[in-house]
């Protein structure tokens, strides 16, 4: 309990600095935070049909978050918050591509495959002898003597 009231007064004097306060006014706080819209909208978009996805965004959204992830490292100060926002869209928008891919090239996008996956299974007639257990309520009952 002592080191956490240690910890809690540590942060209590820390946010009170100059130095806090010039990391809060300064664009290495600020663009991190509105850059983390793109990982939310990606986020948010996990429950959307995979047929609204661009492949083309995706791949570029993949590709400007690598750049922009070894850029936030290897700027001085480091720009920690903003590689893990970078870091949490390359994996929200590769879980993207793979939906897409899945979609796109694993049989998803097919009108047939679209159909069976929509439409409810049709009831099968009673009569019906492609089915074997409805082959057997057909048969009449045995004769008993």
């Amino acid at each position: 309990m002592a080191r956490l009231v240690s910890l809690w007064q540590r942060t209590r004097d820390y946010v009170k600095t100059k130095e806090f306060r010039d990391y809060i006014t300064s664009t290495h706080f600020w663009g991190p935070v509105a850059n983390w819209g793109i990982p939310l909208a990606a986020l948010k978009d996990m429950k959307a049909p995979p047929d609204i996805i661009s492949g083309r965004m995706t791949t570029a959204l993949i590709c400007y978050s690598l750049v922009f992830m070894r850029f936030a490292y290897r700027v001085r100060p480091r720009n920690l918050l903003l590689m893990a926002c970078h870091g949490t869209n390359v994996m929200m928008q590769s879980i993207q591509a793979s939906r897409y891919l899945a979609y796109y090239y694993g049989g998803g996008s097919t009108p047939a495959a679209a159909a069976e996956a929509s439409a409810p299974a049709p009831a099968a007639d009673a009569c019906d002898p492609a089915p074997a257990a409805a082959a057997d309520a057909c048969d009449p009952p045995p004769i008993s003597c």
